[in-house]
């Protein structure tokens, strides 16, 4: 007896509510993601254990370049005209300073924000000496408690123990 072969039933799969949805969540995820901000100056940092995590907003950046240039940066309310009506908006504030006047920006921009957190980003080439002005008239004008930021020195452990 001949058996009678089972006729395959063709399925067809409609992908384009699949693709609507990556397409919508890809959306999504480039609106609400924030990016990091330019640094005011590039720095090359010093290397250390620390694992401290840096809150992402209220911080005033100290910045000590290489060359013992000095920038202060942070985020204020700026009011801003669009379409002829003034409107209040954060805007990011960068600030060329010098050693005798690093403390008088710090505590203007403190003025704007007093839960802002004093961050130094400093080069690993930059003077010791501006370092020290830097920190001698913080403590001056009671500004005793800041952060130092550092690379993770672990990440260079792993690479040197690779080569050898």
């Amino acid at each position: 007896m001949a058996t009678k072969k089972k006729r395959r039933i063709s399925i067809r799969i409609d992908m384009t509510p699949m693709v609507d949805i990556a397409f919508l969540l890809l959306i999504f995820y480039m609106a609400t993601t924030t990016f990091k901000p330019p640094e005011a100056r590039a720095v090359e940092l010093p290397e250390s254990h620390s694992q401290i995590e840096l809150p992402d907003k209220d911080i005033i950046n100290i910045t000590v370049t290489k060359e013992d240039s000095i920038y202060v940066d942070y985020i204020q309310l700026v009011e801003v005209e669009i379409e002829g009506k003034m409107v209040n908006t954060k805007g990011r504030v960068v600030r060329t300073t010098d050693v005798y006047n690093v403390s008088t920006e710090i505590l203007s921009a403190r003025a704007k924000n007093i839960r802002a957190l004093v961050v130094i980003k400093a080069d690993q080439d930059a003077s010791f000496g501006v370092m020290q002005d830097v920190m001698r008239s913080m403590q001056e004008n009671n500004l005793e408690r800041f952060l130092i930021i550092t690379d993770n020195e672990v990440e260079s452990e792993t690479s040197s123990e690779e080569e050898e």
